[in-house]
């Protein structure tokens, strides 16, 4: 019997449509701080979400082009679209949608002309002011699911378009998080923890579900963790890689596992259903990028471990 008890099962209460408190009581003394952060952390930075990455304005080559009839330059029409906060339709991972509006006008967010793929959360949401009967504003907006916070400039480098503007992605859907720690009595003694967790999202997710959610990774992430196994002498892990290079390379087809892969990146495919080698090879790397959890640095793990049995990864379309 551990000597670590664990906590109730937390409730909720429910403040607003985007936020709600979550108490979870009777946690081991010190545990209130150590699950509490670690909770907070997963919900800012690793929960997907939408957000616009890339935008075509008529008549703007560059984010310093001013428009005739508007009132915003083009920096403040950016800083207001990345405002707008939308929610994609299970299984889509990108999109693009309209604006098109002529004459005296504020612009919002319901301007925005969409499909059944994607919804607008917060139509209200403005966008620009269009001061004359002669004024035009068409802007073509693309919109990607992500994790967290991606600068421009971590992205891969991809052919842009004419005239289109890439922008930062905040895909996060969680606005705030806060949370604080209390004692409480369980039995006879008076310094177990009570965590009060309060969650505020940008309304394409409840906070419920986000809460759920950022359980979820955490346990993927020590369920990853929590075998071990002992390290091989160099000398010998050498001579079992030539000889499964080898035993391998006669062979049409082998699993994945034979890429000895670190094990999230093992987990990634197989819970994708990849467990081919030849199955991973007929992907590029924009397929391998929108399975969940799988980065740059991962891809480039794959391919240097297929490599050694002469697979390689489909070309970029």
């Amino acid at each position: 019997m551990s000597l670590i008890t664990i906590p109730d099962t937390p409730n909720f209460e429910r403040i607003n449509e985007r936020t709600s408190r979550f108490l979870i009581n009777g946690c081991y003394p010190g545990y209130g701080i150590t699950l509490g952060n670690s909770l907070r952390r997963v919900l800012l930075s690793s929960l997907v979400g939408s957000a616009v990455t890339e935008i075509k304005i008529k008549g703007a080559t560059h984010e310093f082009t001013t428009l005739k009839g508007v009132k915003e330059d083009i920096i403040q029409i950016i800083l207001n679209l990345k405002k707008v906060r939308f929610q994609l339709q299970e299984g889509t991972e990108d999109i693009k949608v309209l604006i098109k509006v002529k004459g005296i006008k504020e612009v919002t967010a319901k301007d925005i002309k969409t499909s059944t793929e994607v919804k607008v959360v917060n139509p209200e949401q403005h966008i620009a002011s269009l001061t004359s009967n002669k004024s035009d504003l068409e802007i073509e907006i693309k919109i990607e699911k992500g994790v967290g916070y991606v600068a421009v400039e971590q992205r891969e480098e991809r052919e842009k378009e004419l005239g289109a503007i890439a922008i930062d992605g905040l895909f996060s859907p969680i606005e705030r998080v806060n949370f604080k720690v209390e004692d409480m009595r369980v039995g006879k003694r008076t310094d177990y923890d009570r965590i009060i967790l309060e969650i505020t999202t940008d309304g394409t997710i409840t906070p419920e579900d986000a809460y759920k959610q950022a359980v979820e990774v955490l346990l993927k992430q020590f369920k990853a963790i929590s075998t071990i196994k002992e390290k091989e002498k160099k000398e010998v892990k050498e001579f079992k890689e030539k000889k499964n290079v080898k035993e391998l390379k006669a062979k049409e087809d082998f699993e994945i596992s034979a890429l000895e892969l670190s094990t999230r990146i093992h987990n990634v495919l197989e819970s994708n259903e990849l467990t081919k080698v030849s199955e991973v090879s007929k992907l590029s790397k924009k397929d391998l990028r929108k399975l969940e959890g799988m980065g740059n640095k991962g891809i480039d793990e794959i391919q240097d471990a297929m490599k050694k049995f002469g697979y390689s990864l489909k070309k970029n379309d």
